[in-house]
């Protein structure tokens, strides 16, 4: 078997677009696969086909496939002739050695020219299997499945299906700026920007040198396991220490942490608008702490022109941890770090922040030279994946 048939949902809903989809996939999973020896990836008739070459390690490609985007469902399948003789030929010869206490043969005709209805294939195949086998027919729970999928000029088979990762692939939903902080929650929601199809920037508040690097270094670990779902990754580091001591020594201290919030939504606006993105991505919850109230919210937006998404504004914590757990993204989170978050953060701070008090604080500061200067002060990292070993050796890391 050399072949792995996937197969989409979401993007066959996309009518006269579908063709734009299906190749963005089709780009998304050569890119994911391109250092595992696999030598074409063709677009068939409602499915995509990884041509597997011999030397392919199957359960990495099972794995890269699986974080692929757009992807509904897939399966190391055979390729044959579309002929009933040679198709349970071709099942029976890759069985070898295999037993089942039941099973039965799971058919779709694609191309509706060819003779044989879908039930009359499974019939046929089905019937030459338990002749050569002598296993039990099950047609409602079955201990194996046999997929049988007719197409043009060939058929394919696979013994069961694998989920996918869902969504929309990477690419096709524009390109937005995640506030990723190395906590629990926003590379959540940057995963599930990216999953909708989008590509994220990933911009990150640091305050070093007064708090340490470790905040920092998380931050990478995050972006290189998120750069596993979208290929290319660019992380920007933004200095923060200063900027918060500035706010310390002219705004009172119930209203630091929101005017903290309205500059760091400047400044990533600011760069997201210098990298084409057209939206900003935060990990906030709503009531989850002090500054993600409705009324701080909505006090923080005001400073953005642009849209403000926030994915997981109705999840609860249990939700976002589990999910962060699956993604592997949890144990980098709760490593212990000096977050920019908790440094000169007030014991009481504002829970409904009035729009008239926090402009009033804001007077004092030179809005735009801060912005600007925090901009132009920060650092820019690149990632990708796979990593080719020449050039990793080269640079010493994923960033190049």
């Amino acid at each position: 078997m050399n072949s792995l048939l996937v197969h989409y949902q979401e993007i066959a809903l996309k009518g006269r677009n579908r063709p734009w989809f299906v190749a963005r996939l089709v780009r998304n999973l050569r890119e994911a696969t391109s250092d595992l020896g696999v030598r074409d990836v063709r677009v068939l008739m409602g499915r995509i086909e990884l041509v597997l070459g011999p030397e392919a390690p199957w359960e990495r490609v099972r794995d890269r496939v699986a974080r692929v985007f757009g992807v509904g469902n897939f399966a190391r399948a055979g390729r044959t002739p579309l002929d009933v003789d040679a198709i349970a030929a071709e099942i029976l010869r890759d069985l070898e050695g295999r037993e089942t206490s039941s099973f039965r043969v799971s058919a779709k005709r694609a191309d509706k020219r060819f003779p044989l209805t879908s039930p009359q294939i499974e019939r046929e195949v089905g019937g030459r299997i338990k002749d050569a086998r002598g296993w039990r027919v099950d047609l409602d729970h079955p201990e194996l499945t046999i997929h049988v999928e007719a197409l043009t000029t060939e058929a394919f088979y696979s013994f069961g299906k694998e989920r996918g990762a869902g969504g929309l692939p990477v690419g096709s939903g524009g390109r937005v700026a995640c506030l990723l902080s190395g906590g629990i929650d926003s590379p959540v929601a940057a995963w599930r920007m990216m999953r909708r199809g989008c590509r994220v920037l990933l911009v990150h508040f640091h305050s070093y040198p007064i708090l340490s690097r470790a905040s920092q270094e998380k931050t990478r670990e995050l972006a290189r396991l998120l750069t596993q779902y979208q290929f290319r990754s660019r992380l920007f580091l933004v200095p923060f220490g200063d900027i918060q001591q500035r706010i310390v020594l002219a705004v009172a201290p119930p209203l630091r942490v929101v005017i903290y919030r309205r500059f760091m939504m400047r400044i990533a606006e600011r760069i997201a608008r210098q990298q084409h993105a057209r939206a900003l991505v935060t990990g906030e919850v709503v009531g989850q702490v002090a500054s993600q109230t409705i009324e701080n919210l909505s006090a923080i937006d005001e400073v953005a022109s642009m849209p403000v998404l926030r994915p997981l504004i109705g999840m609860d914590k249990e939700e976002i941890t589990a999910q962060a757990e699956r993604l592997g993204t949890y144990p980098i989170s709760i490593i212990p770090d000096q977050d920019c978050c908790t440094l000169f953060t007030p014991k009481h701070p504002a829970t409904k922040a009035r729009r008239a008090d926090v402009e009033a604080a804001e007077r004092e500061l030179p809005i735009d030279d801060i912005v600007r200067d925090a901009v132009a002060a920060a650092s820019v990292e690149r990632f990708r994946f796979p990593v080719v070993e020449s050039r990793a050796a080269e640079h010493g890391d994923v960033r190049s």
